[in-house]
């Protein structure tokens, strides 16, 4: 610092340099007293590496400037450079959207155009949006010849998101109603239930399965017997057009397993005693549905166990009735010290399961 005559304060006052601005300011009333003024002081900064060896030294990408600097001696190594990093900069409307998307959705080949068309969004609304709303209701009146498909994709991606199911359950799904859609054979019929049956024959084919009334609390109010005959239509149509039956993969008992235990909040050691016990009962010829099996096994397991399980939380848990359920057990009960792990319970404990 050194001093100057201020008019402001009317004294010798100490001053600031700006190095920034090149600008000498008064340290106490902030007044410029030279603007634009040139640094002569010395520029220490060197653009070296003074250990004068070779060896790599690490590197800083500056992204205002698009220049590689070296860390150490400060060095641009590499200057005007492209950053092919995602860019995460938000364009969205003041409407709050926080969304960082600059571009829409992928290509969809399912639909004439790709799902590459314009698409006019609804106002949320704000003021000042009566032209968007305008166009969107003349769009709306256009033909899109790819507008029943939009919206049964659109439902069947809301279902597969309340039943937490993978995106490739839910293209499967797609795929399987454009196909029986292009049969132009599926007017009139329940169209909840038949967007509830691909999904159901989705999930089927991906080795995940998901039972009929699990598939039937998201089906907008559609019943298990009007899936199931949607199933069995989807099925003879897709027959039809391949001149072959279709294949739906086989269901065992330990693929609802882990989900049910999940649902009951069971411990990992019972988990695993009944993943266990669930691929040994195959082994018997018990003529149950799988699902019946796994809510029979469950109930053994949590029986041996201290945190025992009452009937009725079971059955919720699975879906399956209590009669099912006992009916189920009677069959499992004379293979138990065959099925159950031997490092889970003894034989004495087997012997204190209440007989059927």
């Amino acid at each position: 610092m050194s001093d100057a005559y201020c008019s402001d304060c009317k004294r010798q006052t100490e001053v600031v340099f700006d190095h920034s601005a090149g600008d000498t300011v008064c340290s106490e009333c902030g007044l410029v007293l030279e603007s634009h003024s040139i640094d002569e002081t010395s520029e220490w900064r060197t653009f070296a590496n003074e250990s004068g060896d070779n060896d790599p030294t690490e590197v800083v990408f500056d992204h205002s400037a698009g220049d590689t600097v070296c860390s150490e001696c400060g060095l641009v190594l590499e200057s005007h450079s492209i950053d092919e990093t995602s860019e995460w900069r938000t364009f969205a409307n003041e409407s709050g959207d926080n969304d960082p998307v600059r571009v829409g959705g992928p290509t969809n080949p399912l639909l004439a155009d790709g799902g590459l068309s314009t698409v006019i969004a609804k106002p949320n609304g704000a003021t000042g949006e009566f032209l968007s709303s305008s166009l969107g209701r003349w769009q709306n009146r256009g033909s899109n010849p790819d507008r029943g498909l939009i919206l049964a994709f659109k439902t069947i991606a809301t279902m597969s998101d309340r039943l937490g199911l993978v995106a490739t359950i839910k293209d499967r799904a797609n795929e399987i109603y454009k196909r029986v859609e292009d049969q132009k054979s599926s007017r009139g019929r329940n169209q909840d239930a038949l967007l509830a049956a691909c999904l159901y024959i989705a999930c089927r084919q991906e080795d995940k399965p998901r039972t009929v009334k699990e598939i039937c609390s998201v089906a907008n109010g559609a019943t298990k017997k009007e899936i199931g005959r949607a199933k069995e239509y989807i099925v003879k149509q897709l027959g039809l057009e391949n001149g072959q039956s279709v294949e739906m993969g086989t269901i065992h008992a330990g693929d609802f397993m882990r989900r049910f235990c999940s649902n009951l909040g069971m411990n990992n050691q019972a988990v695993k005693a009944a993943q266990e016990a669930v691929t040994k009962s195959e082994e018997f010829d018990i003529r149950r549905s799988p699902i019946s099996i796994a809510a029979a096994v469950i109930y053994i397991i949590t029986q041996l166990s201290d945190d025992k399980k009452p009937l009725k939380d079971i059955s919720v848990a699975t879906g399956v009735a209590e009669g099912t359920i006992r009916n189920s057990y009677k069959d499992l009960y004379p293979h138990v010290s065959k099925i159950i792990p031997s490092w889970y319970a003894k034989e004495e404990d087997l012997k204190n399961l209440c007989s059927p």
